[in-house]
């Protein structure tokens, strides 16, 4: 039987596509078992590509798996909900808090700490999350709210809204690292727990996609402060516009008092 032409071999990892997913993992296999005994230095390279993002996919599906301890921990709970929130630094803008209930079966691959992720990974898995998760919450606190009772405080009480959004309500809480006053279901407060349960992870994405595009928003109303780019928080560009033109209504008094 003739061998097939590279530029054909080419053109099928091409179709198989750029990552490895649940959809080509049996083709990507096939593939590599196909050309693996094919000799020539162009096809083993492929063939390489192929074992790479196959690799790649399937170190994904571990790390996921990895990050759903806690949510298997707590099994017996019917509805458990990761707590996350965004926006306690910035000097403009609200703190913004996510609530999400995954099912139980939750398979979307990638979720992590939202800072760790691309700006487009974050909108792709927001749009994953909001599709897939049994109910999602928000909360927003703004910025007099913020500079009348502090910030922690303000960030508890968006905590408390995100939760109280929820349909069906939760009866078990994982949240990043607080334990929220003034709740009535079991909390189980995680340091650092946007990058090791899958369900705080959630929350933070959707908070930060959520945040993110607020402060694009406020960008077209006060274009002098790249609230766009900063997201309010406190670049040397952003400070310079705030001594330049002053505050607007979305600063935080109390966080930009030395720069006035």
């Amino acid at each position: 039987m003739d061998m097939k032409k590279i530029g054909e071999i080419k053109a099928e990892l091409e179709l198989l596509g750029a990552v490895a997913t649940r959809e080509n993992e049996t083709q990507f296999q096939a593939f590599i078992e196909n050309y693996q005994v094919d000799e020539r230095g162009g096809v083993q390279k492929m063939v390489a590509t192929a074992e790479k993002r196959l690799e790649k996919y399937r170190a994904e599906l571990e790390r996921t798996e990895s990050i759903k301890k806690y949510e298997k921990e707590y099994d017996t709970y019917v509805y458990i909900c990761g707590i996350d929130e965004v926006g306690r630094g910035p000097l403009a803008g609200p703190v913004v808090a996510g609530a999400v209930i995954l099912p139980k079966d939750c398979d979307i691959l990638y979720i992590n700490d939202s800072k760790k992720l691309s700006a487009a990974k974050r909108d792709e898995l927001y749009d994953e999350i909001m599709e897939k998760a049994v109910s999602v919450g928000l909360g927003f606190v703004g910025p007099e709210r913020i500079d009348e009772i502090n910030i922690l405080q303000a960030t508890y009480e968006a905590m408390r809204e995100a939760v109280s959004k929820l349909e069906p309500q939760p009866d078990l809480l994982l949240n990043d690292a607080v334990t929220i006053p003034g709740l009535p279901q079991k909390q189980v407060p995680i340091i650092k727990g946007d990058a090791k349960s899958i369900s705080i992870g959630a929350a933070s994405i959707v908070a930060k996609v959520t945040r993110d595009r607020l402060m694009e928003e406020y960008d077209h109303m006060f274009p002098e402060y790249g609230f766009a780019s900063n997201k309010g928080y406190g670049s040397a560009e952003h400070i310079a516009a705030i001594q330049k033109y002053g505050p607007t209504p979305i600063h935080r008094k109390t966080f930009i008092k030395n720069f006035l």
